[in-house]
């Protein structure tokens, strides 16, 4: 029968992906990116790993000394963000060119939706085409919402298909914790626990009144349908636009001179200002974070007065959010983001 499906695609080891494609030389080994791919300088994280790096335990986040550590013998490499930008467009091109309704959430992830008699096929079919037209493997899950296609992809991974609908939700993740459910963390699934709501099951079963008290009249009820297999909202067929952007560095020595902490956050306020220029953007807000030599970390934010194309505006806007910190300790990292508006968008609303 021909039905409306919600189909969920993910790129496998996308980042990692990229540089093999570019260096089929190290097909097969643990390669690992992340900040300038030096794994004797402190402070770097790893932004992906392959899979064969994650045998040995590598994960996204880790500091890139202590995956150094875990496998000697890895590729180490640097980011390079234009070229998975690059890389993600023809992806999301290709899966355009399907008929389908396409919801980007990012470089690697797009959610579409399709009219379809035979899901599985159409998801091999997209599978294949993508990797006909950029090299890239993907994993594509199958469900009624957005968070049974994403659960599905997990149950696909690596380059496969999978289905998870309405019928089977309760099925497979009924006695798993709620944390298994994209979308709710350690944090809210601590306060679920609080109120004896542990497994997805019970909170499918709890009452969305009673959620809602604990958690407000908007989050609670979110979280009522996501036990129940998440909601039925239609996806948004537009090119998926960034609202922010940021930087940040962790530094190898810790920052303790003021003028320099004031230095560096006039440079990143400054580079991320004419970048997002550069792509037809206007800065409405800017965030500064701060990380202590205790890794105690705030981040604060400021409207400016009126969005702006300006740097050296945003790069004032940020030494006055930075001079709301009490800087009493030395600064182990920095960061500044400043968020977005469309030139076009501004146009329309005059």
């Amino acid at each position: 029968m021909t039905r409306e499906w919600i189909l969920h695609l993910d790129l496998d080891q996308f980042i990692a992906a990229v540089e093999v494609l570019r260096r089929p030389e190290l097909r097969g080994r643990p390669v690992v990116v992340g900040g300038s791919g030096d794994p004797t300088r402190a402070r770097q994280v790893v932004a992906t790993a392959s899979y064969e790096a994650r045998e040995f335990g590598i994960r996204s986040g880790m500091p890139i000394r202590a995956a150094a550590k875990r496998c000697p013998d890895a590729v180490f490499l640097p980011t390079d963000p234009p070229t998975y930008e690059a890389a993600s467009a023809l992806v999301m091109a290709t899966v355009r060119s399907f008929p389908v309704v396409v919801e980007v959430w990012g470089w690697d992830e797009a959610f579409f939706a399709a009219r379809t008699a035979d899901p599985e096929g159409l998801a091999e079919q997209i599978r294949q085409a993508v990797l006909a037209a950029t090299g890239l493997s993907c994993s594509i899950g199958i469900g009624d919402t957005r968070l049974q296609a994403k659960t599905a992809t997990g149950f696909a991974k690596p380059a496969g298909v999978a289905r998870l609908t309405s019928e089977r939700w309760m099925e497979v993740m009924g006695d798993r914790s709620v944390e298994a459910i994209w979308g709710i963390g350690g944090k809210t699934a601590g306060r679920l626990a609080a109120a004896g709501i542990g497994t997805v099951a019970e909170l499918a079963a709890s009452d969305p009144a009673d959620l809602a008290a604990r958690f407000g009249p908007t989050i609670g009820p979110h979280l009522s349908r996501l036990g129940l297999g998440g909601d039925t909202s239609p996806l948004v067929d537009e090119p998926w636009v960034a609202r922010s952007r940021s930087r940040e560095i962790t530094y190898e020595q810790d920052l303790t001179d003021r003028p320099a902490i004031d230095q560096e956050v006039v440079r990143m306020a400054g580079e991320l200002t004419r970048e997002v220029v550069a792509d037809g953007r206007l800065v409405v807000r800017v965030a500064v974070k701060v990380r202590s030599s205790t890794f105690f970390t705030r981040t604060k934010i400021s409207k400016l007065a009126e969005p702006t194309t300006d740097p050296a505006l945003v790069e004032r806007a940020a030494l006055v959010v930075l001079g709301r910190f009490e800087l009493a300790r030395p600064v182990r990292l920095l960061g500044v983001r400043v968020e977005l508006d469309r030139v076009d968008d501004r146009d329309a609303r005059s």
